[in-house]
C-alpha cells in the first residue's frame, strides 16, 4: 500500500471528523471531490496482498534455490510487506476509531 493512499484516507477520515464535530463548515458542492471510498479501500487491501504474496513467492525461490534470488532482496522485499501491512492495520484502527465516535454521536 502506498503512502499516499493510506495519507488519502486518512485526510477524508480527519475531515469528516471535523465536518461531525462542527469545527469545519461542509464545503460547496462543487469543491467536494467525488471519491468511491470503497474502490479506494479495497485497492489499498489488493495492493498489500500482492506485496505480501510477491515476498512469499521470493522466500519459496530463496529456500528452493530455483532462481538467482539474494537473501537480501527477500529480507527486503518480507520487510516491505510487513510495513505495508502494519499501515493497513492503522488504517482499519483509525477507521474502527471514526466509526465508533459517529454511533457515539447524539442526533
Amino acid at each position: 500500500m502506498d503512502r499516499a493512499g493510506i495519507d488519502n484516507i486518512l485526510q477524508q477520515l480527519q475531515a469528516a471528523s471535523e465536518l461531525a464535530s462542527g469545527v469545519k463548515k461542509q464545503p460547496k458542492s462543487d469543491e467536494v471531490a467525488s471519491v468511491d471510498f470503497s474502490e479506494k479501500l479495497k485497492a489499498a487491501v489488493d495492493q498489500v496482498n500482492k506485496a505480501q504474496s510477491g515476498a512469499d513467492r521470493m522466500t519459496e525461490q530463496f529456500v528452493s534455490d530455483q532462481a538467482n534470488v539474494d537473501l537480501h532482496e527477500v529480507m527486503i522485499s518480507l520487510q516491505k510487506a510487513n510495513v505495508s501491512f502494519q499501515s493497513m492495520v492503522q488504517v482499519r484502527n483509525k477507521l474502527v476509531t471514526a466509526y465508533q465516535e459517529i454511533m457515539n454521536m447524539q442526533v
